[in-house]
């Protein structure tokens, strides 16, 4: 058995110019060959080539030079009068056939026939409705029909003035059918904003001496702050027991402040509503203040959106949420999560826990976490001290709790977590 093997040559031809290979230019000077031109070749020369450089003024890059010397100043006016008056004058191209109206010259343009499935997609389906909607469908009128598609979302079929006049329950406009045409309206004009007037030091004096009416603490837009002041703020936070809402929205807490405040809630007991929204907290800090409400599992409702890094990334939102899931108390977290999977199941831990503690509400019990108002083993011994000393009886059966309720002991508190009264709104959820 022989077999042969064909062997093909590809044979490249250099490239030349002029005669010769390009290679033979790489030696030659450039500048001694411009060196010997003269003026006019020089400016033959010049028209053509583009020296494609942005630097150099539109007038030196053209082909087109105007010998002609200016005979002014420019009048953009009569320039214009004159462009207008040579177009008026310059006499139009004859036809070599005059024009007939209905009478087709050359080819006629006939569009290719529609695809079946394209034919049949757009062919009307007939709905049945029923003869209660085709009634009322077909004695509605048109505003009417135009509040319909608002409130089925068809925001394409109206203009914002439309949906939003549906929305709102005001009326359509008047004149503005299918086919009207938004027209800008004024803006209102609302007053400013009264700053906040809550003098910062005198409020750490007050949480720093546990003063029990103050239970709503509001800080925000006071940019006066100093690291000075929130150490103490923070400082005096840990042994307070009477403070519920603390409010630091666009008060320019930054990450060492803010994990000072992950201390604090680390051994504050009363805290339940905490809002750091508006500052310059780092996604790691945010993580670490989230991972401290785990400690004392109080806080119900934490926001800390718009901070210096509005996108957090995968990792930091799958640590957030791992977070979120252990927390048994948080009721509403105001974050901004990216991915779907971590709002999901943000989305509904939370509703868990509503339900969770709707459930308790409704059984006289508390699932609120391990601490809410601490009361000290002494207090509790000093009162189980009055009380005399009643004869032995058998022990009653103990009331084992829920398996999902987490029940922890501490050798220090006796917890006392009241159900949450009828005022308070759990109904809420903000990611």
């Amino acid at each position: 058995m022989t077999s042969s093997s064909t062997t093909t040559k590809t044979i490249t031809t250099p490239a030349k110019l002029y005669g010769k290979d390009v290679g033979a230019y790489d030696d030659i000077d450039v500048d001694e060959l411009l060196a010997q031109l003269s003026p006019e070749e020089i400016t033959m020369l010049a028209k053509e080539v583009d020296p494609d450089d942005s630097f150099l003024p539109p007038s030196q890059r053209t082909n087109y030079e105007c010998d002609k010397a200016p005979t002014g100043p420019l009048d953009r006016k009569k320039l214009i009068d004159h462009i207008n008056k040579q177009a008026l004058e310059t006499p139009d191209r004859p036809e070599l056939e005059p024009f007939v109206p209905g009478v087709v010259r050359g080819k006629k343009w006939i569009p290719p026939p529609q695809a079946a499935k394209l034919q049949a997609a757009d062919e009307q389906i007939a709905i049945d409705l029923g003869d209660e909607y085709e009634q009322a469908l077909s004695d509605a009128t048109q505003e009417e029909i135009i509040d319909l598609a608002a409130i089925l979302g068809f925001h394409s079929m109206m203009n914002q003035d439309q949906y939003h006049a549906s929305l709102l329950n005001k009326g359509q406009p008047v004149g503005l059918g299918w086919d009207g045409i938004t027209k800008s309206a004024i803006p209102k004009i609302f007053p400013a904003e009264a700053p906040n007037t809550t003098d910062p030091e005198e409020t750490i004096q007050r949480i720093k001496s546990d003063d029990s009416k103050l239970v709503e603490v509001n800080l925000n837009n006071i940019k006066t702050i100093s690291d000075e002041q929130f150490d103490k703020l923070f400082e005096a936070l840990k042994s307070n027991t009477h403070l519920e809402v603390l409010s630091l929205t666009n008060v320019g807490l930054t990450d060492r402040t803010a994990l000072m405040l992950a201390a604090a809630l680390e051994q504050n007991h009363a805290l339940r509503v905490l809002n750091v929204e508006t500052n310059f907290i780092s996604p790691t800090v945010i993580v670490t203040l989230v991972k401290s409400l785990l400690t004392q599992m109080t806080i119900e409702e934490f926001r800390a959106s718009n901070q210096r890094s509005q996108v957090f990334g995968n990792k930091i939102e799958m640590e957030i949420t791992e977070l979120v899931e252990k927390n048994t108390t948080l009721l509403r977290l105001g974050l901004h999560l990216e991915f779907n999977d971590a709002r999901h199941r943000v989305a509904a831990h939370l509703q868990r826990n509503i339900d969770r503690i709707r459930v308790d509400k409704r059984d006289g019990r508390s699932s609120r976490g391990s601490y809410y108002r601490p009361v000290r083993i002494e207090e509790e011994l000093a009162e189980m001290s009055d009380v005399e000393e009643e004869p032995e009886e058998e022990e009653p059966e103990v009331e084992v709790p829920p398996a999902d309720y987490d029940v922890e002991e501490d050798p220090d508190n006796v917890v006392i977590r009241p159900p949450p009264s009828d005022d308070e709104d759990i109904s809420k959820i903000t990611l």
